[in-house]
């Protein structure tokens, strides 16, 4: 607690994570519970929401207060990045920057208007991340804004730390998306995120830094996914000189878990692994992760899938889900027309706001229609599922039943999710890149050369039948076809 309105309380003060029952050297799902102060307290394993621009896709902060259970949100900053990289006027400044705030608020959370008790997570790139163009330097990574490609570099993400003062910072790290680094790249790769990890911890929670200017973010430092030995430095470096200024870890692959030092054993382990399937989230809980971004669940509610998957397994069907049962699927298409008058709920037993007030037919209405209530009530139904999975785990891991459960699991349900039929809502801006290097756009651009829009003109206008075209003319426009009288 704090003693007065004029000081700051260091990390170790307000954060917290403790791990419950005995915590296993090797290999194994484990229980914990991390706490900020002022913050919702967190059981793990868990996940923690992604945002867009501050926002959970399709969710008001009323109905996200009123109808889930949320208690964490990631956030990525290139979402707020666009004055600065689209202009070379350095006097406009950053909206989210130019927010007033007291001494001890954050300006991240007053400016999407979060609630107090709600504990956010500052990444440099949204969850997933879209591949960049550009490669990253010795000094910044790339980003991908709302204006294009740009570089962050690592002395401005320190400073937008200090300005926006979230409850967990994710470290900087020189990260190759949608690639396979050689042996040269993999080596920068340690360097770099080794190099953005002295600094940053450094710069915000350093010894020489006064208790007023220390940054009271809690700071995850990264681990790579490459092999241990590619990395051993800096690992070393982790356990011996940083450990001090570091609260937790964020790794990027499951296979990362077997590589996290024993010194380090006790830290939070933030996986951004995007798992897409519950049998993705179900193996890297198995390793060892306690929070994980789940980017599919967005996705399944923007398909019009309602996720029904239970944790072993639903009560009716546990005894007939033996090997010559077919599996359950993990969520139902409500754009199928055999929903028309189905007035069941999404999913049964489900107590969720949506499965209370609305049914099948309903909600297949509403996706024919495109109204966007229809992921709103997907949106909420779909988190409470996962909260019931997770809330599941947590017992069977405490139970000892968990290896079992998991093997029932996988008996049970499909091991993919079915493929949605209908097209789901207008995607966001950063969701539609080019399909691969060198691709066309996928929109063209609204405006062009002249000569070219003449010559697309003119080739419309010699499509056109005029009135004295004979019949052979208006059967080469496909207007009628010769028929001959004998």
């Amino acid at each position: 607690m704090l003693s007065d309105n004029n000081s700051q309380p260091s990390p170790s003060e307000m954060f917290n994570f403790s791990l419950l029952g005995s915590a296993a050297a090797v290999l194994a799902p484990r229980l914990g519970r991390l706490s900020i102060a002022g913050r919702k307290p967190i059981s793990t394993p868990n996940y923690v929401p992604v945002t867009s621009r501050g926002a959970v896709p399709h969710l008001s902060h009323d109905v996200m207060r009123d109808n889930t259970s949320i208690s964490s949100l990631f956030i990525g900053l290139e979402d707020f990045l666009e004055k600065e990289y689209s202009t070379k006027k350095p006097s406009i400044p950053i909206p989210i920057y130019a927010v007033p705030t007291k001494p001890h608020e954050s300006a991240l959370r007053k400016f999407n208007c979060l609630p107090d008790d709600l504990l956010l997570i500052l990444g440099a790139r949204r969850e997933p991340p879209i591949p960049c163009a550009p490669s990253n330097t010795p000094n910044s990574i790339a980003i991908l804004t709302s204006v294009g490609f740009a570089q962050l570099e690592e002395t401005k993400y320190v400073e937008a730390v200090q300005r926006l003062s979230p409850d967990i910072v994710i470290g900087l790290s020189d990260l190759t998306i949608g690639q396979t680094p050689g042996l040269k790249r993999r080596a920068k790769m340690v360097d770099r995120t080794h190099a953005f990890t002295m600094h940053g911890t450094e710069a915000l929670l350093g010894s020489h830094l006064s208790e007023h200017s220390r940054s009271n973010a809690a700071y995850f430092a990264p681990i790579l996914p490459l092999e241990n030995t590619e990395q051993q430095i800096y690992l070393e470096d982790l356990e011996a000189d940083l450990r001090p200024f570091i609260s937790g870890l964020a790794l990027y692959e499951p296979a990362s878990l077997s590589i996290v030092p024993e010194e380090l054993g006790d830290l939070p382990r933030l996986l951004f692994s995007g798992p897409t399937t519950p049998h993705d989230i179900l193996r890297e809980v198995s390793l060892g992760a306690d929070l994980l971004t789940i980017p599919f669940l967005s996705i399944a509610s923007d398909s019009g899938l309602a996720l029904n998957f239970v944790f072993p397994s639903p009560p009716q069907t546990s005894e007939d889900s033996g090997p010559s049962s077919d599996p359950l699927p993990l969520a139902e298409d409500l754009w199928s027309t055999s929903y028309t008058t189905d007035t069941a709920s999404l999913a049964e037993s489900c107590n969720c706001y949506t499965c209370q007030k609305h049914h099948r037919a309903y909600i297949h209405h509403l996706l024919s229609a495109k109204e966007m209530l229809a992921w709103t009530l997907f949106q909420i139904h779909n988190h409470h599922v996962l909260d019931q999975f997770f809330a599941a785990i947590r017992d069977s891991i405490e139970r000892g039943t968990f290896e079992a459960d998991v093997q029932t699991f996988q008996k049970t349900y499909a091991p993919e999710f079915p493929q949605a039929t209908g097209s789901g809502p207008r995607l966001r801006g950063y969701q539609l890149p080019a399909s691969g290097p060198s691709q066309p756009r996928r929109y063209p651009p609204a405006y062009g050369k002249l000569e070219l829009a003449a010559e697309k003109f003119a080739q419309a206008e010699s499509s056109v039948p005029t009135p004295d075209t004979g019949a052979e003319g208006l059967e080469e426009h496909g207007f009628a076809e010769k028929v001959r009288i004998e």
